[in-house]
C-alpha cells in the first residue's frame, strides 16, 4: 500500500502542472479587487477600552461643554479683576478672604463681592462674582483688624487664568470625523465627553489555515524534516495591523477531505487565508479545492513576482479566498501586496502609506527579468552615507523579514543594479531605526555576546553577516564602523594583520579553535588528529562534507587544507554545499545531510558533535583610523579589556589573551 502511494506521488510529481497564465502584479490586483465589493462591512458600537486602532464610522458631536464650568488654571485667589487695578509691590491691594476654599469637584457657596477673594485650587470651579484668578505666587497673607486678608502685589485683567465653559469644546461641536483612526488621543477626547463607546466600522474576521504535512505547532516536538508553523503567527499579527480580527481555524495536513471541511468552516468568516499548497505540485492540494469555486472562483494563480509567484487568489460567496505561498517571506510579501489593501477597505481603514528613503547599493544585484522583485535589505549609515545591503536568504527564510529595514522594488524589466547605484528603499517600519555602531563581516557567537552587552549600555549596534572578505571590503569603502574578520594570509600564515592598509587599524579580539567536526557516533575518525580526519574523509567514498560560503575566513582555511591534503583533482563530495555560518555546518552534520565540515569548537559542542582541532585562529576587528575616537568604538575597546567580559568569552569556548584583547594594531 505504501509502495503504491509512493509510486502515485512520483507519477504526480513527474506530471507537475505549470502555471499556465502568469500575469503581472497590476493585472492581478485589478482582477482580484474588481471581483469584490470593497466597502466597510457594517457598523458596531465598541467600548472605549477596545477602540484603539478602530475607525470611526460617523462624526462625533459633543453633547456637553468642555469644560462644563468656568475653571481656574492655577492655584490662587478668585477675585474681581477691577479691584486689583494699580496693585504693585509698593502699593498692594488688600482683600478679605472668604470663608471657603474651592477644590476641584466642589461647588462654590459664597459669592465674591467687592473687597473679598476666595482661595481656589487648579481645576476648581470659579465662584459667582469673580472674573479673574490671581496666582498664589503674587499674593501674601496678613491680618487686618483681626480679619484674615490676602495682599495682592500685581494687577490682573478680567479672564486672567480662567478657562470659561465651552472654551475647549462647545456643545454640538463636531469633535471627531468619520473615517478617523482612533489612537490614545481620540479615545481620551471621547472619555472627556463622557462617552463609554463609539460607532466604528466592523473589523473583518479573517480565517487563517496552515497547511502541509511538515507543519508543526510551536511548542510541540519537532520531527526531522518538519518546521514550526510561523506563518499563522505572522499572518495573525499582520491581520491585526490592517484592522482585521484573525481567527485561527487550524493546521491541516495535505489531505483533501480534511482541508475541504476546514475551508467550509473558514468561509463562515469574512476573509479566508491559507498558507501553503498553492504551487501546482504533487503534494499541493489547496488550489485544487479552491479551483472548485465558480462564483467567480480563481481570478489569478501565478503572478510575476519574486518572491510570491505561486499566489492563488479566488472569490466565492463574495468573500476573498487567498492561498499564500508557504515560505514565510513569500507569504508576508504577497499578503501586504494583495490581501492587506482588501482587509483595510473592508475595515474602513485608510490606505497604507509607507515611507521611503534613498540609499546606495554597495554591491551588484542581479534580478530575474520578467518578474517584479522585492529584495529585502538592511540599511547602514556611516560617514553620513546610507547603504542598502541585500539580505539574500531566499523566500524560505524566517529571519530575513524580522531583520530587514526595508525592501527594494526591482521592476520586471530590470536585470541588474550596479554597485554604487542610488536606490529607493521602502521602509518596513514607520521610522528608520538608525544604528550608532555598524558591524559587517564574519559571524561569531562571541561577537553576538559583545554586541548584546553594548545594547545594555544604551548603544544601538547592528550587524550583518557577509563573511570576512566582504566585511574587509565594506570597512575599506567606509560602509561600516567595524568588520569582524578571521582572514588567514596565505603567504605569511598570519591572521588579519597582513590585510591592513595605511588607513586601517585593527582591534585585537579573541581566539577560537577551528576544528574538523563530525557526529559523535562516527567511529571512522576515532583517535585521529584534525588533518588525519580530513584525509580519512577524503578517501571515503560515502563521506560527504558541508562547506562554508566563499569569502568567509573558514572557507579560506578549508581551501588551504584541501589544497594540502586532497590528492584527487576533484573536490570532495559535498564541496558545493555551501552554508553561511558555523551553526549551519553543525546542523547539517547533526541532521545527517553531511558527515563532516570545519567549524569552531564552541558551536560543535552546542550541537553535540565531536571535534578534532585544526588551527587556532584570531577573530579581530578592522576599523578605519578616522573612526577610532568615536565614543561607541572606545566603548567597544574598553569592554573587550574588561576581565569579566573576557571570562564570559572563555566560558563559551573562546581563548582570550588579556594583554591583547581590545588593543590596537597599526594605530
Amino acid at each position: 500500500m505504501a509502495k503504491s502511494k509512493l509510486s502515485e506521488n512520483v507519477r504526480q510529481a513527474s506530471r507537475q502542472e505549470q502555471f499556465l497564465n502568469v500575469i503581472d502584479r497590476d493585472e492581478a490586483t485589478r482582477r482580484f479587487q474588481s471581483s469584490l465589493t470593497l466597502k466597510p462591512l457594517g457598523v458596531e458600537n465598541i467600548q472605549l477600552d477596545d477602540l484603539h486602532g478602530r475607525v470611526l464610522a460617523h462624526n462625533i458631536q459633543a453633547k456637553i461643554d468642555v469644560p462644563g464650568f468656568d475653571r481656574s488654571n492655577v492655584d490662587g485667589f478668585a477675585v474681581i479683576a477691577e479691584e486689583t487695578a494699580g496693585a504693585q509691590e509698593e502699593t498692594p491691594c488688600f482683600l478679605k478672604i472668604n470663608n471657603e476654599s474651592l477644590l476641584p469637584g466642589q461647588r462654590p457657596n459664597a459669592t465674591v463681592t467687592p473687597g473679598t477673594a476666595t482661595p481656589i485650587s487648579t481645576g476648581g470651579m470659579v465662584p459667582r462674582g469673580a472674573n479673574a484668578i490671581v496666582m498664589i505666587e503674587e499674593t501674601d497673607l496678613c491680618e487686618q483688624d483681626g480679619v484674615e486678608t490676602v495682599t495682592i502685589s500685581r494687577s490682573v485683567a478680567p479672564g486672567n487664568m480662567i478657562t470659561y465653559a465651552g472654551t475647549d469644546i462647545a456643545q454640538g461641536e463636531t469633535v471627531l470625523w468619520g473615517g478617523t483612526k482612533l489612537t490614545s488621543r481620540e479615545i481620551g477626547l471621547l472619555a472627556s465627553l463622557g462617552q463609554t463607546d463609539a460607532p466604528v466600522f466592523k473589523s473583518p474576521r479573517v480565517a487563517i489555515i496552515s497547511t502541509g504535512d511538515e507543519v508543526v505547532a510551536p511548542g510541540e516536538t519537532l520531527p526531522v524534516g518538519s518546521i514550526y508553523d510561523s506563518n499563522a503567527a505572522i499572518l495573525s499579527a499582520a491581520v491585526k495591523e490592517c484592522g482585521g480580527t484573525p481567527v485561527f481555524v487550524g493546521r491541516v495536513q495535505d489531505e483533501a477531505d480534511q482541508l475541504q471541511k476546514m475551508i467550509n468552516t473558514a468561509l463562515e468568516q469574512d476573509v479566508v487565508l491559507l498558507s501553503g499548497g498553492t504551487s501546482k505540485g504533487a503534494g499541493d492540494i489547496s488550489y485544487r479545492i479552491v479551483q472548485q469555486f465558480n462564483d467567480p472562483g480563481i481570478v489569478a494563480h501565478g503572478v510575476a513576482l519574486k518572491p510570491g509567484k505561486p499566489i492563488c487568489m479566488a472569490v466565492t460567496q463574495g468573500k476573498p479566498v487567498v492561498i499564500l505561498p508557504g515560505f514565510p517571506t513569500s507569504a508576508i510579501f504577497t499578503f501586504h501586496e494583495f490581501v492587506a489593501p482588501v482587509i483595510r477597505k473592508l475595515a474602513g481603514q485608510p490606505a497604507e502609506s509607507r515611507k521611503t528613503v534613498r540609499a546606495k547599493s554597495p554591491i551588484k544585484v542581479n534580478s530575474d527579468r520578467g518578474r517584479t522583485e522585492y529584495l529585502l535589505v538592511r540599511l547602514f549609515e556611516s560617514d553620513g552615507k546610507r547603504h542598502a545591503y541585500p539580505m539574500g536568504k531566499g523566500s524560505g527564510s524566517v529571519t530575513t523579514f524580522s531583520l530587514a529595514d526595508g525592501f527594494l522594488t526591482i521592476p520586471q524589466h530590470s536585470e541588474i543594479i550596479s554597485a554604487g547605484t542610488e536606490v529607493e528603499v521602502t521602509l518596513l517600519d514607520e521610522e528608520l531605526q538608525t544604528s550608532d555602531l555598524v558591524v559587517i563581516g564574519s559571524h561569531c557567537v562571541g561577537l553576538d555576546l559583545l554586541l548584546g552587552k553594548l545594547r545594555l549600555q544604551d548603544l544601538k549596534p547592528s550587524i550583518m553577516h557577509v563573511g570576512s572578505e566582504a566585511g574587509l571590503s565594506a570597512v575599506q569603502r567606509g560602509e561600516c564602523h567595524l568588520a569582524g574578520v578571521h582572514l588567514l594570509h596565505p603567504e605569511t600564515n598570519i591572521y588579519n594583520v597582513p590585510f591592513l592598509t595605511e588607513e586601517l587599524s585593527l582591534i585585537k579580539g579573541y581566539r577560537r579553535m577551528q576544528s574538523f567536526v563530525c557526529r559523535s557516533d562516527d567511529e571512522r575518525f576515532s583517535g585521529l588528529d584534525g588533518k588525519s580526519a580530513i584525509q580519512v574523509a577524503l578517501n571515503a567514498s560515502d563521506c560527504s562534507m558541508v562547506n562554508r560560503n566563499p569569502g568567509s575566513g573558514t572557507r579560506i582555511l578549508t581551501d588551504q587544507l584541501l589544497q594540502q591534503l586532497n590528492e584527487s583533482d576533484r573536490p570532495p563530495h559535498g564541496y558545493a554545499m555551501q552554508v553561511k555560518s558555523h551553526n549551519a555546518v553543525a546542523a547539517a552534520i547533526r541532521q545527517q545531510r553531511a558527515d563532516w565540515g570545519i567549524a569552531i569548537d564552541s558551536v560543535a559542542n552546542d550541537y553535540g558533535l565531536q571535534s578534532f582541532p585544526l588551527r587556532e585562529e584570531h577573530f579581530d576587528f578592522i576599523i578605519r583610523k578616522e573612526n577610532l575616537q568615536q565614543p561607541q568604538i572606545v566603548a567597544f575597546q574598553e569592554m573587550l579589556q574588561q576581565p569579566e567580559v573576557q571570562a564570559e568569552l572563555e566560558q563559551i569556548g573562546f581563548q582570550v589573551v588579556p594583554q591583547e584583547a581590545g588593543f590596537l594594531v597599526n594605530k
